[in-house]
């Protein structure tokens, strides 16, 4: 019987193989046992089977000694291949949604409006670096979900008071969204909205739910520590709707 062969060596459970191909072709992975069973035409076990598409992975069952086997019974032609060995997957990060999160489901100080003020469900803070590929999707993300944004876009008009319009934004909305980026930790605005949804967040006035973008965990550390400990959500984990949703449900879960 022909076939292609990759001796593996010893290999730890949950490494994955990826097989590549020229053509369709059988792909065993198999420890020492079956695939002596396999050379010798007796009956063995294997993981994989006919590999219709390339690459192929496949996952080391338990640790042990591996082989893999390619063959071309069954099919016309003949095929090329390369094996290589891929660190097993990392455990998937299971994060709490956010509203069970004690600290962000318990009922904040409702806002006190100035008269004919209204009240936003959302404070966006960014940098304007931030806007096209976050901010705006995002801001219009949370409008499709029915809530009420303040965003500079939709907030400001020519001739309004910047920082007067920010301090309105914040003292009337429930949420503090605080996009963290490299932008963001430059500029002066950003950090004055910053202090102001800290400030709240502490009186119980308002929820803070810092948005890391671009952004590792040491460096969130090295601009503020009291922020890194927030609860926060990633742009790198995490899609723009799936955080639009979970501020939807935080928010639903405290009418």
């Amino acid at each position: 019987m022909n076939f292609l062969h990759n001796d593996l060596g010893h290999r730890k459970q949950g490494e994955i193989v990826e097989v590549t191909l020229s053509s369709g072709a059988n792909v065993r992975l198999m420890d020492s046992s079956n695939f002596s069973n396999y050379k010798n035409g007796r009956q063995h076990r294997y993981t994989g089977g006919l590999a219709k598409r390339s690459p192929i992975r496949l996952q080391i069952p338990h640790s042990g000694h591996w082989h893999v086997a390619i063959d071309m019974q069954g099919l016309r032609g003949s095929t090329r291949a390369s094996v290589r060995i891929l660190p097993a997957p990392l455990p998937e990060l299971r994060e709490a949604p956010l509203s069970e999160i004690t600290s962000l489901v318990r009922e904040p100080e409702p806002p006190a409006p100035e008269s004919n003020q209204t009240i936003h469900d959302v404070f966006i803070s960014h940098a304007s670096e931030d806007k096209a590929d976050l901010v705006r999707p995002l801001a219009n993300e949370l409008i499709s979900h029915g809530l009420d944004v303040w965003y500079d876009e939709l907030t400001l008009r020519i001739g309004d008071s910047l920082r007067q319009k920010i301090d309105q934004g914040l003292a009337n909305s429930r949420v503090g969204l605080v996009i963290l980026s490299q932008a963001f930790i430059a500029k002066g605005w950003t950090n004055y909205e910053l202090d102001g949804i800290v400030t709240r967040s502490v009186s119980g006035e308002q929820i803070l739910l810092p948005i890391w973008h671009g952004l590792t965990k040491q460096q969130v550390m090295d601009f503020s520590p009291s922020v890194a400990d927030k609860v926060a959500r990633s742009t790198a984990t995490h899609t723009i709707q799936e955080i639009a949703a979970e501020i939807t449900e935080l928010l639903e879960s405290k009418k």
